[in-house]
């Protein structure tokens, strides 16, 4: 059952492209990452994406699986960030839901290519803002802030616990 905060969390992700795909690499440091999310729905709490199998992002979520998205449309003054666990799924069926031509540019072999892994992040925790405010009014509230020493009211926060 989605709440209100889960539905918001799905509203904001839906049309963001690109997520900052967070992981831990080999040499200890969190490394980042564009890529992009396959679905624009909640699907049982999971973001897809395709990676190489090949290549070193497929090498961090396998020996560290807690990965971390984030996603900005700084156009729309919303912010995401989603916290999960991240595995490599064998699921044909899956593969030919998600697929897309453009794609195709990555994974010359389409849906069948053998570098193609498809990668679930169940998210365990998310956090959101999203600022629906015109611009004169966040300098309106950022003054009376400053003024007041009261933190500005800018927007609608809130955490989401998945898990």
């Amino acid at each position: 059952m989605q709440t209100d905060t889960t539905s918001k969390l799905w509203e904001l992700i839906k049309d963001i492209k690109f997520g900052m795909f967070t992981a831990h690499h080999a040499n200890g440091h969190l490394h980042s990452r564009p890529m992009t999310t396959l679905n624009r729905d909640e699907k049982g709490g999971v973001l897809w994406f395709f990676m190489s199998k090949s290549g070193e992002p497929l090498l961090d979520v396998t020996s560290a699986p807690e990965v971390n998205v984030a996603y900005s449309d700084p156009g729309r003054d919303a912010y995401v960030s989603v916290s999960g666990t991240a595995r490599v799924v064998n699921d044909p069926a899956m593969k030919n839901a998600l697929w897309n031509s453009l794609y195709q540019a990555w994974f010359p072999g389409g849906v069948g290519d053998p570098d193609l892994a498809l990668i679930a992040v169940t998210i365990n925790h998310a956090e959101y803002w999203d600022v629906k405010k015109n611009k004169a009014t966040k300098i309106f509230e950022m003054a009376k802030a400053a003024v007041t020493g009261t933190p500005p009211k800018m927007g609608e926060h809130a955490q989401v616990r998945m898990r």
